[in-house]
């Protein structure tokens, strides 16, 4: 059973939890979409979330998901408000949310943390979450070690409840991909920040469609943060910094208000650009239901010619 079904959506797809572009309305968007948004609550108080929530209920009926970063000082007011709300999903970062899954679950939430580890998965399933995100480090933002490719089938190997994919996907092959990794659906960001609903500066729209490859990179690995950005200016100096033993504010001071400039204002030289990877193959601005529904499309198209394929091989 694919997560759409588990939790009465239409597509197996999350929206990926993106700080200060997953607003209320962006996540409303995709869920009216028929995907499931998500909002991020990383820099909100329990006041900004209660806030947030009731914004989207008003411009959704369908199921959508709120995401707490655990270092946040306000996570246990905002996951009473998450309960008070009754929000169908949570999904959480940095950190166990197993203090909270008892009070998430009577409210009739789901829990799906996000995880880049074999072995976090497994202590978050006895935690008794419903399901896990096995993000691999191709995505944007905050990232792992271990590809997705690699991590998504090591974790549905040893857990017993469902797995979300997330990283490295932006078209129906990959997302076939997972599914074949024994995923049961995935979670996207950056082929979503091309959607013309998504409300970041067109500078940065434009630099998601520019980028090739190899114009990400890792920062932050020497101070046990990392996170995935476009290779600019700011990326590079940081990386300088790392090289020479810099202490960790020094570094910090680059990266404050990093993120902001590059969604508000448009800093493409010295702002956090976060994106994937698989950013090279995200080139046009569409509508948000265009996005996701070529996502399906491609993906039904690509079984035939998969299972034309095992045909073939099985033949030889």
């Amino acid at each position: 059973m694919l997560i759409n079904e588990l939790l009465g959506i239409k597509y197996p797809i999350f929206q990926g939890a993106m700080a200060n572009i997953a607003t209320p309305e962006f996540a409303a968007a995709v869920s009216n979409c028929g995907a499931l948004g998500i909002i991020a609550t990383g820099a909100m108080d329990e006041h900004q979330t209660r806030e947030a929530i009731r914004t989207c209920k008003q411009l959704t009926n369908k199921p959508f998901g709120v995401n707490v970063m655990l270092m946040n000082p306000h996570t246990q007011a905002i996951m009473q408000v998450i309960c008070e709300e009754q929000v169908a999903v949570v999904t959480t970062g940095a950190g166990n949310p197993g203090p909270y899954i008892p009070a998430l679950k009577e409210s009739g939430c789901k829990v799906i943390p996000v995880v880049a580890s074999v072995a976090l998965a497994r202590r978050l399933e006895k935690s008794g979450v419903d399901a896990v995100i096995a993000e691999g480090g191709e995505s944007g933002g905050h990232v792992g070690e271990t590809t997705t490719m690699s991590l998504v089938p090591q974790v549905v190997d040893a857990v017993s409840i469902p797995v979300l994919a997330a990283g490295g996907i932006a078209s129906g092959r990959q997302l076939n991909a997972a599914l074949c990794l024994g995923a049961v659906g995935v979670q996207v960001g950056t082929c979503l920040l091309l959607a013309e609903e998504c409300p970041i500066h067109e500078n940065y729209k434009k630099a998601v469609m520019k980028a090739k490859d190899m114009d990400s990179v890792v920062t932050g690995r020497s101070t046990g943060t990392p996170v995935r950005i476009l290779k600019n200016q700011m990326a590079l100096q940081y990386l300088k910094l790392e090289q020479s033993g810099a202490d960790k504010e020094e570094m910090e001071k680059l990266t404050l208000g990093g993120l902001r400039r590059a969604v508000l204002e448009g800093d493409m030289r010295h702002g956090s650009v976060m994106m994937g990877q698989v950013a090279g193959m995200c080139k046009d601005i569409r509508p948000l239901q265009d996005i996701l529904d070529s996502l399906i499309h491609e993906s039904e198209e690509e079984v035939v010619t998969l299972q034309q394929a095992v045909k073939e091989l099985c033949y030889e």
